[in-house]
């Protein structure tokens, strides 16, 4: 089966803001996912600590989800199968608290802020609103294919 998605060489991935089934970072690492499958994941890579943070989060192994992935399912079914074969079974307003949580979420150890700093001087320098990963992510994959910041 050929598995069609995103080529992360042209674009980048959806947002880490866009959400499935109420979880941030999850319709990204599907687009990673599946980029991945097919040899077009460029610079991103699947099963970044991102990633992992929403793996561990609801329970599942992404050698698994990548198994889902190459079935060719559509992203309403791999969230059919994330609720069903989730080891954290999450509410609605669990997912609502975390997914606020992870859009807020910032570098907090000192390797962590040097990683984020460096990309943001390397995207941006003068973008002083930048504080969060997930505005720098936007930010790099917007700079990454030709967005002037």
């Amino acid at each position: 089966m050929v598995i069609t998605g995103p080529d992360l060489t042209k674009s980048s991935p959806r947002s880490p803001r866009v959400r499935l089934g109420g979880f941030v970072i999850l319709p990204r690492l599907l687009d990673k996912g599946r980029a991945t499958i097919a040899a077009k994941n460029g610079s991103y890579n699947f099963n970044c600590p991102m990633d992992r943070r929403f793996f561990d989060y609801v329970g599942i192994n992404a050698n698994t989800l990548m198994n889902q992935l190459a079935c060719g399912k559509s992203d309403g079914a791999v969230l059919g199968w994330i609720h069903k074969t989730a080891s954290q079974k999450r509410n609605p307003q669990e997912i609502a608290g975390w997914s606020l949580l992870e859009e807020q979420r910032a570098p907090l150890d000192v390797e962590s802020r040097k990683y984020f700093n460096d990309i943001h001087l390397q995207a941006a320098p003068h973008r002083l609103d930048i504080m969060t990963w997930f505005e720098l992510l936007d930010l790099d994959d917007y700079v990454t294919f030709g967005g002037n910041a």
